[in-house]
């Protein structure tokens, strides 16, 4: 069963649930005029994007991408201090987070349930150790989620199932994810899970913000969907984040070895060359720790 905490839950307490679960609720997170504001934002937009192509995508699902260039409040909920805090405790080992993909997800009425899968599986299939974990999504409750409208299935534990393309999982093998709105669902890119069948008269509309591993591509390409005009007047944090840093030690640097900030803020810049050697030694520590627990486990 999926665990439910408040807001005021301490952070180290809902990481150590995902971990173990595969995700975890924070009920009510932000407040209903939060979701208001979210809404106006990003309802022009929205009005343009038709349904899916196909099964996986949803056939009468509309996907919408490019929040950090279409809208302030999505911003502020990208940098939410607890998401952050929670997301870099879930994520296994990385010098840094980065934004992986954001995006409105607005299933309307007669909308079937989507198949049960693993975010990583997106990952060129790659094969990942069990709780070595590279994905975190933020699922936010834009409007209520109730199991009539199709709320997000979750197998709670199925972050430790063997990898297999072809579970056959079934709805009645899942438990809905239900949530009021302004709730967040974290989960990790390796539990099995799937948006669930609308079955009502309303659209059921939530906002997708994943975080990954600094090393990894990303889902979203932040730079060719926010406009560089853009990105230079953003807060620095939220443009690191974005991926205007290094990924890891000699990972992603510009040219001569520039800070990639300096693209986009010259004045933000560090000094050049392949990266800070003090995280270098930090994570050569901390592979080192989780070597060392691997052999425990076996």
């Amino acid at each position: 069963m999926i665990q439910r905490f408040n807001p005021t839950d301490p952070t180290e307490k809902i990481a150590a649930a995902i971990v173990a679960d595969g995700g975890a609720i924070i009920d009510a997170l932000v407040p209903a005029a939060t979701m208001d504001a979210l809404e106006r934002e990003i309802a022009p937009w929205l009005a343009r994007i038709p349904g899916g192509t196909g099964e996986s995508a949803g056939l009468r699902t509309r996907r919408l991408g490019g929040l950090v260039a279409r809208s302030a409040t999505a911003r502020a909920m990208i940098m939410h201090p607890t998401i952050l805090e929670i997301v870099r405790a879930v994520v296994h080992l990385p010098t840094t987070i980065q934004l992986h993909l954001t995006q409105i997800m607005a299933l309307d009425p007669g909308e079937k349930g989507q198949p049960i899968h693993r975010d990583q599986q997106g990952l060129d299939l790659f094969t990942f150790p069990d709780g070595y974990e590279v994905l975190c999504n933020a699922l936010w409750a834009v409007t209520d989620f109730t199991e009539r409208n199709g709320a997000t299935r979750f197998i709670a534990g199925s972050n430790h199932f063997a990898n297999n393309l072809d579970e056959g999982f079934r709805e009645e093998d899942t438990e809905p994810a239900t949530m009021v709105r302004g709730s967040c669902l974290l989960y990790t890119g390796s539990v099995y899970h799937g948006a669930g069948a609308n079955r009502s008269d309303a659209t059921r509309t939530g906002m997708r913000i994943l975080y990954s591993a600094g090393w990894l591509r990303q889902e979203e390409n932040q730079f060719l969907s926010v406009p560089l005009e853009v990105a230079r007047t953003l807060d620095p944090a939220l443009l690191r984040l974005m991926g205007y840093q290094r990924g890891a030690y000699g990972l992603g640097y510009v040219d001569d070895m520039r800070d990639p900030i300096a693209v986009a803020r010259p004045e933000l810049a560090g000094a050049p060359g392949f990266g800070d050697e003090d995280l270098l030694q930090q994570q050569f520590a901390k592979m080192r720790r989780f070597l060392a627990e691997s052999g425990k486990r076996d």
